[in-house]
């Protein structure tokens, strides 16, 4: 960690107040964006998607479990994954605890995936995660969604985060999208953030991001993968199959 300077409390008083005017510009400035993506125009959803979750098939209207606001995690686990991507599973340890308050809020939620349903159902008992999750196996949601680009289908490269990228040479990619259903039914997609754009969601960057170290993840000069599932912490090594931790593409 680089060396810091001892200071005064006067000095560090008078750097802590230039700092929280570059904190308050920050703030303001993510006003101004979220003003900006609520505004946004929405575009309807034609097809008629269908999932499987525990008791069976369950459309997208379901989803919504009576609320007319919808929150998709895309989840990266693969049909032949046997656990969900690393990050991807960080994300999800944040999920429960705030999803007790904007489901009344008129906000629901839900985890998708392409992997067969009693392997993600598995892997969420394994995890102590409550929220519901459902596989997209069979549809065209990942795909048009643009988070799923199984091998063969890659090309020259995949559409991703609003623009054409290389091969990312990984079938998964995680994203977030917002569907709104009217009081007719007609349901529309009104918000998607892939790549980094998760890390908003992600409150253990929040503190990390706070303390002297941040969030370690460059030592000696090197990215190091100091992130593994809430259960594996205590393991020398990893366990399980080698799903990918989540994309960290700007």
């Amino acid at each position: 960690m680089t060396p810091h300077e001892t200071v005064s409390k006067a000095r560090w008083t008078e750097a802590m107040r230039a700092l929280v005017i570059e904190e308050k510009a920050l703030t303001r400035q993510r006003d101004r964006v979220t003003e900006q993506r609520r505004a946004l125009p929405w575009v309807k959803v034609d097809k008629d998607y269908v999932f499987q979750d525990a008791n069976g098939p369950v459309t997208l209207a379901e989803l919504f479990d009576g609320r007319s606001q919808l929150i998709v995690y895309h989840f990266m686990f693969g049909p032949d994954w046997d656990e969900g991507c690393t990050g991807c599973s960080l994300m999800a340890d944040h999920v429960d605890g705030a999803r007790q308050h904007f489901e009344h809020n008129d906000v629901s939620y839900v985890t998708v995936s392409r992997g067969p349903i009693d392997k993600l159902l598995a892997y969420r008992a394994r995890m102590g995660w409550s929220f519901r999750w459902v596989s997209s196996a069979g549809s065209d949601f990942n795909a048009d969604y643009h988070v799923s680009f199984p091998n063969g289908e890659r090309g020259d490269g995949v559409f991703y985060n609003f623009e054409t990228r290389p091969d990312p040479e990984i079938d998964e990619l995680p994203g977030i999208s917002v569907f709104y259903r009217a009081e007719d039914g007609t349901i529309y997609h009104s918000y998607s953030s892939y790549s980094r754009g998760g890390e908003s969601f992600l409150t253990v960057y929040a503190y990390l991001d706070i303390v002297p170290k941040g969030r370690n993840e460059v030592r000696d000069g090197q990215m190091t993968d100091w992130l593994k599932r809430h259960d594996r912490y205590e393991d020398d090594g990893r366990t399980g199959s080698a799903a990918p931790a989540m994309a960290e593409t700007a």
